[in-house]
């Protein structure tokens, strides 16, 4: 399933093989929450702009159009004509992120969905069915996010629900995965690390559930208000207690040199909003840094938006263009741009893979880690 191809330092080359294909990392995974990329991008814009991984949302599809119908309909791979691996999330980041609308219990979480408020239970088993429904490739253990910073005795207490919920999580995935309808029976359940910023529940719980044997490991509960910094140490605490034959994702994470970072720490698979919501609003990442394409400075401005890159709308299109459409609200504009930053993350954990296969990924963390930080 899984290979170092070769190491740099901590950072990891490596292959990742799926039902649906092979994957070469460290790979940046493209949110289309909702089976689509925000912003009118396709399945086949994801194929011309280097996309290796898709990522869907298992609450939001099960609100919508509803996992079954997905399940009718094929599963998400058909459903969306991709036919590349697909990563679902668990449902368990909606457990943070819609706190106001919902309530833990051991047995799990019920939510008031933020459509019409209607009640939705979801635990372990419920997620597990969700995600076999929708046939992804790797389907997330269904786990509670924290808010950063957060009492020590209620992320203590958060972690070990989080690991008996795991146990079910595994349980159950093994059963439907030997169900003769499942969708997609090769389907790989990943446990998720949480513990806050609190190291040494961390590592306890790292340790716990790598005596699993999972297919992969995740790193959650990050970038959800901590600095940066406490970030990094998170990481460096939790990484020496992940199986060194196993995937590593961090989850939601994060800037170009957040990637560039959490390689160089021994993380294999990524994914963010950031680039697709960045682009929707006009900022856009450039090889010099970012920028804000709306600025009166692009008006006359007959350049792409970077020389340096290849990306469809940079081929076509002009600064001074893509300013007046969002000028103009024209929903090409988010497209033009979303595909442009897409392309630009694909494009940096390609170069990042380069390095690594070519021993000069210290000189390029070294020349971009802080350029990509700034802004023109």
């Amino acid at each position: 399933m899984f290979r170092v191809i070769k190491t740099c330092g901590k950072a990891r080359r490596g292959e990742f093989t799926c039902a649906h294909g092979t994957v070469q990392t460290p790979v940046f995974m493209n949110v289309g929450t909702q089976a689509a990329i925000k912003g009118a991008v396709s399945a086949e814009d994801l194929e011309n702009i280097g996309c290796q991984v898709e990522l869907s949302n298992t609450y939001h599809l099960h609100l919508r159009p509803g996992d079954e119908v997905v399940r009718k309909m094929g599963g998400l791979h058909k459903f969306m004509t991709w036919d590349k691996p697909i990563l679902t999330d668990s449902g368990g980041f909606q457990v943070f992120s819609l706190s106001s609308l919902r309530k833990i219990k051991e047995e799990g979480v019920t939510f008031a969905s933020h459509l019409d408020g209607h009640k939705i239970f979801m635990g372990p088993e419920e997620s597990m069915r969700i995600q076999s429904n929708l046939g992804s490739d790797i389907c997330m253990a269904f786990d509670e996010c924290v808010e950063n910073p957060a009492p020590y005795d209620y992320v203590k207490a958060s972690v070990e629900r989080t690991l008996r919920w795991l146990l079910r999580c595994k349980a159950e995935n093994a059963r439907l995965n030997a169900l003769p309808e499942t969708v997609n029976p090769q389907q790989q359940l990943w446990g998720i690390n949480q513990g806050g910023t609190y190291e040494k529940i961390r590592v306890w719980h790292m340790q716990q559930i790598a005596e699993l044997d999972l297919p992969g490991y995740a790193i959650g509960g990050l970038a959800v208000g901590e600095s940066t910094e406490t970030m990094y140490e998170i990481i460096e605490a939790v990484e020496p207690h992940m199986p060194k034959d196993k995937p590593r994702y961090l989850m939601g994470v994060g800037t170009p040199s957040n990637i560039i970072e959490g390689v160089a720490r021994g993380v294999d698979f990524f994914d963010c909003v950031m680039p697709a919501r960045n682009a929707r609003h006009g900022r856009l990442f450039t090889w010099e840094g970012a920028i804000n394409i709306r600025n009166a400075k692009y008006e006359l401005d007959t350049l792409p938006i970077d020389p340096a890159c290849s990306c469809p709308t940079c081929r076509r299109y002009s600064r001074a263009y893509l300013r007046h459409l969002f000028k103009a609200d024209e929903m090409l504009a988010m497209r033009l741009a979303v595909m442009h930053n897409l392309y630009f993350y694909n494009e940096l954990t390609r170069r990042i893979r380069e390095a690594l296969d070519h021993d000069t990924f210290d000189a390029f963390r070294a020349e971009y880690s802080e350029k990509l930080s700034r802004k023109i």
